[in-house]
């Protein structure tokens, strides 16, 4: 999420009659529906011409939305008493298992209650100013509804050190999901750059314009009716790549209504994605460490639903 800037939003057809509230909800996933309600409220969103909507504005056909996104200020980022469900941490790194719902980072709508204000509190004043000052000690990021493993840096040799590994492609990052339908192969990959979509500007696709690599590879864990159960290797790590590449193929995430289906299924709103395991070379010692989690509550429901044994 770009803060500070303005994104415009062209309506479709299929999204025409939507509450605007809802359709900006959904297409700018990082904000609340009520975050978005507030931005009416204050004028920072806005149709062609100037007009601003209410809330339950309808939306239509050929409707341009301008989305002016207020900066975060330092003053936001305040140590939070969140708890936190660490995996592993030394004098150097931190890696959380991130829950469902929790926005990593303050944004617009989120100025409290994120991972950063929580690692604040965890790691005291020291990592305040690693790796910038709107994301101290994040190394990687993960979406508000995927939940797992996420690595940070508590000073800034160790954020240096792991930004590198990241960028040389040397931290694994394996992550668990349910797709919609069934595969006819048992594994592939995904090799298809990424960028922002051509007319919504929080949205990624698959497109030659702008884009970077991008390689996802895939695995079949279990096949359901309907679904299928699998995991996905990151070889590269852009934004939204999972969801994206998977819908791409023609399986989008169970409950992903921005790049799938648009109604929740099986009870669950988000995309069912979980980051597994993390493997990483210590900044410091050299070793190579290995980090995995347990599926968690929300989506083994899931896979009980499905008929899992």
């Amino acid at each position: 999420m770009d803060i500070g800037t303005t994104i415009i939003i062209e309506v479709t057809s299929e999204e025409s009659g939507e509450r605007i509230d809802a359709l900006l909800a959904r297409v700018l996933p990082e904000l609340s529906r009520s975050a978005i309600q507030r931005l009416l409220e204050t004028g920072n969103i806005s149709l062609a011409g100037g007009e601003i909507p209410r809330k339950n504005y309808r939306a239509r056909v050929g409707d341009t939305f301008s989305v002016t996104l207020p900066p975060v200020t330092e003053s936001t980022l305040t140590p939070e008493d969140i708890p936190l469900d660490i995996v592993y941490e030394d004098a150097d790194v931190v890696a959380v298992n991130k829950r469902r719902g929790m926005v990593v980072h303050p944004a617009p709508g989120h100025a409290g209650g994120t991972l950063v204000n929580a690692l604040l509190k965890h790691c005291g004043e020291s990592i305040a100013g690693v790796g910038g000052e709107k994301r101290p000690g994040i190394v990687h990021r993960i979406d508000k509804d995927t939940s797992g493993l996420l690595l940070c840096a508590k000073n800034d040799f160790a954020h240096h050190v792991l930004s590198g590994q990241l960028k040389n492609h040397e931290i694994s990052r394996i992550y668990e999901g349910i797709a919609v339908g069934g595969f006819r192969e048992d594994s592939g990959t995904v090799d298809a750059p990424i960028g922002r979509h051509p007319t919504q500007r929080k949205k990624m696709a698959v497109t030659a314009t702008h884009s970077r690599p991008a390689v996802t590879h895939w695995e079949v864990i279990t096949r359901y009716p309907g679904y299928t159960h699998i995991r996905c290797a990151l070889e590269t790590g852009r934004t939204h790549q999972i969801r994206v590449h998977m819908a791409h193929i023609g399986h989008p995430l169970l409950g992903d209504a921005v790049y799938g289906r648009k109604k929740p299924e099986l009870g669950l709103e988000g995309q069912c994605l979980h980051a597994r395991e993390l493997k990483f070379t210590h900044p410091r010692m050299g070793e190579r460490i290995q980090l995995t989690t347990e599926l968690p509550g929300y989506f083994v429901a899931v896979l009980e639903r499905l008929g899992r044994k």
